[in-house]
């Protein structure tokens, strides 16, 4: 099993908005039930090409329209480098990318702590990953 963690970079620090995301830490997933283990198989650049990674996740506005064609093309751009995952960790998502994760079979999971550490995020959501 594979999930997908939205980071800022090398750091592993999480960035809660999956579509806007720099860069995907993949882990594969071992074990099973409370004895889950986490090692880092990968580190995927987010291949959207419209995406301004220089800002701060809490600062950024869009300025394109959410159902303009070739945006939403970008989303599945990005859940094709995915696709061989079975989970997304995310704090928000929007519909494009829900849509683009679904059409992949990328599971979508909810993370609502306050960890900035893809590890602590894992372990905080292990449960969900069935």
């Amino acid at each position: 099993m594979k999930v997908a963690v939205p980071v800022k970079d090398k750091s592993l620090n999480f960035f809660g908005n999956a579509g806007h995301t720099p860069y995907f830490a993949v882990y594969n997933v071992k074990g099973g039930g409370m004895f889950k283990s986490f090692e880092l198989a990968d580190l995927r650049q987010n291949p959207r090409t419209d995406l301004d990674h220089e800002h701060e996740e809490d600062d950024h506005h869009c300025n394109h329209d959410h159902n303009d064609e070739a945006h939403v093309q970008e989303h599945f751009i990005m859940g094709k480098v995915l696709e061989d995952c079975d989970f997304l960790i995310v704090k928000r998502a929007c519909k494009n990318t829900a849509a683009a994760m679904a059409n992949y079979g990328v599971v979508i999971k909810k993370y609502n702590g306050d960890s900035n550490k893809a590890d602590a995020v894992l372990h905080a959501v292990s449960s969900q990953l069935v």
